[in-house]
């Protein structure tokens, strides 16, 4: 078992510039912005903490599909999936019961146990297509 870890002044800069942005972010975009306000945290040290902050569940990671890891502070506990705006990166959380199902079925067809996934929805949000 592992200790757990300290909250550390890098880790709570982190979690509250994570808390400020709008939509999912990359590790550069929050590095950028906390930099902006002045803090001294290097960008290693941003990509460290905020891995570590998806892996506890505060914040919420996935791929964008030109392949680069976002991150967002999780509004929703628990397992969850989304849909997002590839334009302005507007998201919706969703519990999608089918997709549970889907998982569960192909998992067991197979002879797995102990089944994690991903799904992420990529689309153009109402007002995005109305400009």
């Amino acid at each position: 078992m592992t200790a757990p870890k300290r909250n550390t002044w890098q880790r709570e800069a982190v979690r509250e510039g994570l808390s400020r942005m709008e939509g999912f972010v990359s590790a550069q975009q929050l590095f950028a912005e906390l930099r902006e306000r002045g803090s001294t945290i290097g960008l290693a040290t941003v990509y460290r903490n905020l891995a570590q902050l998806a892996l506890s569940g505060e914040a919420d990671q996935l791929q964008s599909p030109e392949g680069e890891n976002l991150f967002r502070s999780c509004s929703t506990s628990g397992h969850h999936h989304h849909l997002i705006c590839r334009e302005c990166g507007s998201t919706r959380e969703l519990s999608a019961q089918v997709v549970e199902k889907w998982a569960s079925s192909v998992a067991a067809e197979y002879g797995f146990t102990e089944i994690e996934h991903v799904v992420d929805l990529f689309g153009r949000c109402e007002q995005c297509r109305e400009q």
